[in-house]
């Protein structure tokens, strides 16, 4: 797993367990509503944390292509890699949250 992955893989972990109260553990198979619970104002919450930890946007649109932690991954993983492509920052390490 890349490094980007991880962190933000960490940070689904961190907003579930701190934001949302979430204290069974958190795989990427997992489904966000039948495993974890999550409600629509869990997803927002979700969205919003990783959006401010990874500076990237999510629209409604992705939400309907996310059932697990890994899509929510993957998304947030691809989305982060557009941005550094479209400022021209590919070859740049990821930013990860600290």
């Amino acid at each position: 797993m890349s490094e980007l992955r991880a962190a933000v893989l960490a940070e689904i972990r961190r907003i579930l367990s701190t934001e949302l109260e979430i204290t069974d553990p958190v795989g990427p198979n997992h489904e966000l509503a039948r495993d974890l619970r999550v409600d629509s104002m869990g997803a927002i919450i979700l969205a919003v944390g990783l959006e401010d930890a990874f500076r990237v946007k999510l629209s409604d649109a992705d939400a309907g292509a996310v059932v697990t932690v890994g899509d929510l991954v993957d998304l947030v993983d691809r989305r982060v890699r557009e941005g550094r492509m479209e400022t021209g920052a590919a070859d740049e390490r990821p930013e990860v949250p600290g």
